[in-house]
């Protein structure tokens, strides 16, 4: 059982926020208690923390680079080897592209794919995609206005800066995001940032497709696309598993976009193409992927479709066919600025190639995590809360979920929950604390804590570099048994 407590939830953050610099100095006395070394300090990361902070390139993904700098040859032939890999892969009648990053890639995917065409005679209609309200519904859910209105506001505090219009700056032309909360999951507020954070580990997902399926009847001559993220993890809410292995409820969404005739596009950047999930299975009619996090590649996207979706997005790019009858091209077209550049596409040829045929290049490091992460577990306090804290090895998102949303019960009070506005706000407090003993940003926030090695965590051969990633989890679970002291968990 948790801890019952006479404080309500906004004033147990409130005492965080007033004990912050505490919390912030016994972090750095635990760093120097687990003797961590100076000249690690700032080295290395248990996650990339967004594109904004990419971890590093791979040895022999650099050299790549580095020799393709140093030929002359048609960008179009580097594009069609990537192509061949996939299709080697996933069958001809799939294909592929690079791209800048992966928000390039889900604005392309949506303005070519969801939005009214701008031509042609009288009033141009408006279009409508669904999205289940999930976590970082700014990047998936942020290309139209938030339908209904209680969700106007949901992303307007992420990424915003002065002087810059940030996610309502990106919205498309005549398209509306139509939110749909998932069934079982639970929007609580958290957070020193006090906003409804989604905590979706007890997500129901055939009952959130139904009610998915339901929304859509109602909206059906607007509809114009279905979107959610591709993960499989329960963290993020696709944890229940459709009979072939693939997460169910995204099986799901891909029969709803077969049945309205409207592309599935799936946001896995945090994914991996070919060792993770397999979107044959879902139906998804374009996935989305970032080279620059677990595939330790530079800062671009990689995007792998079905040739009815990833026409349109490469001739939005210039790349597919021109007018002189070239099968292939890079040349002027709309979205030419999301160009990755010849390094970028080298790179993603080299990816793509090792997960065809180095799996365990990948996974290998993702397998010593979970085994770092379960032993170091065993110690962790307070030990009521453990039977409620989930920890999922995934080979899609090259990572170790800990998630402990669940230890937030009625009536008590659990492991505090940073929110996404915390983060961006400097206020979530795990992160800060392990940037105090030295680690660099990690991803922490709605109860959801994904371990990602390569930042900083493996070597030039890929493999691990076990004493970091053990200091690093070492730090985070002690990290987390301070801030429950302040909270007056423990």
């Amino acid at each position: 059982m948790g801890k019952k407590t006479s404080l309500k939830k906004f004033q147990i953050y409130k005492k965080l926020y007033l004990e912050r610099q505490d919390i912030l100095e016994e972090a750095k006395r635990l760093g120097e208690k687990l003797r961590f070394p100076n000249d690690l300090k700032g080295k290395f990361a248990l996650t990339p923390a967004h594109s904004s902070y990419p971890g590093p390139i791979a040895k022999d993904i650099r050299k790549a680079m580095d020799s393709a700098s140093d030929e002359l040859r048609p960008l179009s032939d580097l594009v069609d080897d990537l192509r061949d890999s996939v299709k080697d892969y996933y069958g001809d009648d799939y294909d592929a592209t690079s791209i800048a990053s992966g928000e390039a890639a889900l604005w392309i995917a949506f303005d070519s794919l969801a939005t009214p065409s701008i031509l042609g005679r009288g009033d141009a209609y408006r279009g409508r995609y669904i999205a289940p309200f999930e976590r970082h519904v700014s990047h998936q859910s942020g290309f139209g206005r938030p339908f209904p209105p209680k969700y106007k506001y949901v992303a307007a505090d992420r990424y915003v800066t002065a002087g810059e219009l940030g996610v309502e700056g990106k919205r498309l032309f005549n398209l509306d995001t139509v939110l749909v909360p998932f069934v079982g999951a639970r929007y609580q507020a958290h957070g020193i940032k006090y906003y409804p954070s989604p905590l979706l580990s007890t997500t129901d997902a055939e009952a959130s497709a139904k009610s998915i399926a339901e929304v859509a009847e109602r909206h059906g001559e607007y509809l114009t696309a279905f979107t959610s993220l591709g993960y499989d993890i329960p963290g993020y809410g696709y944890g229940d598993r459709s009979v072939d292995g693939a997460p169910l409820f995204q099986v799901r969404m891909g029969e709803l976009a077969a049945k309205y005739n409207v592309p599935y596009i799936v946001d896995d950047a945090w994914g991996a193409p070919i060792i993770g999930t397999d979107f044959r299975k879902t139906g998804a009619s374009v996935v989305l992927y970032s080279c620059d996090k677990g595939l330790r590649g530079p800062l671009s996207g990689l995007m792998i479709g079905k040739d009815e979706a990833m026409v349109p997005i490469r001739r939005a790019l210039g790349i597919h066919s021109h007018r002189f009858g070239n099968p292939s091209a890079y040349a002027k077209a709309m979205y030419s600025a999301f160009d990755p550049g010849r390094e970028a596409i080298v790179a993603q040829n080299v990816i793509v190639r090792k997960l065809l045929e180095e799996p365990k290049y990948y996974t290998s490091a993702v397998d010593e995590t979970f085994k770092i992460v379960m032993k170091e577990f065993d110690n962790f306090e307070p030990e009521r809360f453990k039977e409620d804290i989930l920890i999922t090895k995934s080979y899609n998102n090259l990572a170790v979920e800990i998630n402990y949303d669940r230890t937030w019960k009625e009536g008590e009070i659990g492991i505090p929950i940073f929110t996404e506005e915390d983060s961006f706000a400097g206020t979530a407090l795990i992160e800060a604390a392990l940037n105090a003993v030295g680690i660099l940003p990690t991803i922490t926030y709605d109860g959801n804590i994904l371990v990602t090695p390569g930042n900083g965590t493996v070597d030039d051969s890929g493999a691990l570099i076990e004493d970091r990633m053990r200091f690093g989890i070492r730090a985070l679970f002690g990290i987390i048994e301070i801030i429950d002291r302040h909270a007056g968990v423990v």
